[in-house]
C-alpha cells in the first residue's frame, strides 16, 4: 500500500495518546514505508506519569529503526533536498496546531510540515486537544480548509465531562494517508462518534 514511501511522523506532546500512536509506526512499515520519527522538544524533556521522554524515544527508535529528529535544523533538509512523500502529526496538540495553522515555526515538527507542503505533499494531522471545540476551534477549521491538509478522522472523546475535547481515532491512520497519499483526498467520514 505505501511501498516505497517515505513518511514522517511528528509527535507533539499528547503524552496519553502515545501508547495509541507509537505502535502504528509498526503498521505505516508492514505497509511497505519507511517511518522518519520527528518530535517536539515536550516529548524529548517531559516527565510524566505516562513515562519520561528518554523511555519513549527509545521505544519510538526501536519500532521505527531510524533515529529521533528532535531539532529544527535536523529536519530542514526535508524541503527539496531531501523530501519527504508524507508527513503525518499524530497526536498533534491544540499548542503545535494553533501554531501550524498559523506559520509559527518553532519545532523540528512544524519545520518538517512546512516543508512537506512546500513541496506539495500531503500533511496528516491526527488531533488530541482540549480545546478543539474552544479558542482553538479557528485553527481546526483552518485547517480543515487548508490545501494538501488532511485529517485522521476525529470527534469528541468525552462530550459530558470534556466537552471541548477532540481526538483522533489514530486506528485509522494508516487508511487516511493512504487515501492523501493515493487519492489527494480526505477519508470520510471525518467526524466521528466515541462511545464511552
Amino acid at each position: 500500500m505505501l511501498e516505497g514511501k517515505r513518511i514522517g511522523l511528528g509527535i507533539t506532546a499528547s503524552h496519553c495518546t502515545y501508547a495509541d500512536v507509537v505502535p502504528k509506526i509498526e503498521d505505516l512499515k508492514n505497509a511497505g514505508a519507511q517511518v522518519v520519527p520527528i518530535i517536539t522538544p515536550s516529548v524529548l524533556h517531559a516527565a510524566t506519569r505516562f513515562g519520561t521522554g528518554a523511555e519513549w524515544i527509545e521505544k519510538i527508535e526501536a519500532i521505527a529503526g531510524e533515529k529521533v529528529i528532535s531539532s529544527i535544523q535536523e529536519a530542514e533538509p526535508f524541503g527539496p533536498s531531501n523530501p519527504l512523500d508524507c508527513m503525518v502529526i499524530a497526536p498533534m496538540t491544540g499548542n503545535s496546531i494553533s501554531k501550524f495553522a498559523n506559520a509559527a515555526t518553532d519545532s523540528a515538527v512544524l519545520m518538517a510540515a512546512k516543508a512537506t507542503l512546500r513541496n506539495g505533499s500531503p500533511v496528516v494531522i491526527g488531533i488530541s486537544t482540549n480545546d478543539g471545540l474552544g479558542l482553538n476551534g479557528q485553527n481546526v477549521m483552518k485547517l480543515l480548509n487548508a490545501k494538501n491538509v488532511y485529517f485522521i478522522p476525529f470527534g469528541q472523546d468525552d462530550p459530558f465531562n470534556k466537552p471541548t475535547s477532540l481526538i483522533a481515532d489514530f486506528t485509522k491512520m494508516l487508511e487516511t494517508v493512504h487515501y492523501a497519499l493515493t487519492y489527494k483526498k480526505q477519508l470520510q467520514p471525518i467526524f466521528i462518534q466515541f462511545f464511552k
